[in-house]
């Protein structure tokens, strides 16, 4: 009986346009504040990280081999980092269309993002390729379930990567920080 009312309100909805129509799997458009990202807006960093005007963004889903980034501890690559960018980069701009879906920040000041390359979510590419774990079981599904369970499907069908999942690289040999405890 209560839903009822809530089904009205939203067919109304539709009509009137107020509501987003669920559009095809994947397409961006159907998740509330996508956007449409200029490929020469971004500068690259490493498989799961980029700078979008200058802001870090995090990719969901995934965690990718470390490149040497000395400022955070990292002496050195560890294997496939180089081609986790790499081939983050060549998605990236090779890309007829680029859409990210923000979910907030992390507790590094990085935007959360979802990022979709004609449509196709980027995490489960790099997967796919092997250069990236998924770590949705680890971290959940950031209010997008059904991106989750493509990003665990195809963690599930592709092939286990060839590098040490990187978190445990990390503490391996990550440097600490002076006063990082």
């Amino acid at each position: 009986m209560s839903r009822t009312p809530a089904l009205v309100l939203c067919a109304l909805a539709l009509l009137a346009g107020g509501c987003e129509r669920p559009g095809p799997r994947g397409a961006p458009g159907v998740y509330p504040g996508a956007v449409r990202v200029t490929v020469s807006r971004i500068q690259f960093d490493d498989g799961d990280t980029f700078y979008l005007d200058g802001r870090p963004v995090r990719v969901l889903g995934i965690d990718t081999p470390e490149t040497k980034s000395p400022d955070v501890g990292i002496p050195f690559d560890q294997p496939f980092g180089p081609a986790a960018a790499e081939s983050t980069r060549a998605l990236v701009t090779r890309a007829g269309v680029v859409h990210v879906v923000y979910d907030g920040d992390d507790i590094y000041g990085r935007r959360l993002a979802h990022v979709f390359v004609d449509d196709e979510l980027l995490g489960v590419r790099l997967i796919e390729m092997g250069l990236a774990y998924e770590n949705v079981s680890h971290f959940g599904d950031n209010g997008f379930p059904d991106l989750a369970d493509r990003i665990l499907d195809a963690a599930s069908r592709a092939p286990r990567p060839r590098f040490e999942e990187p978190y445990k690289w990390r503490r391996k040999n990550q440097a600490k920080r002076q006063g990082s405890g």
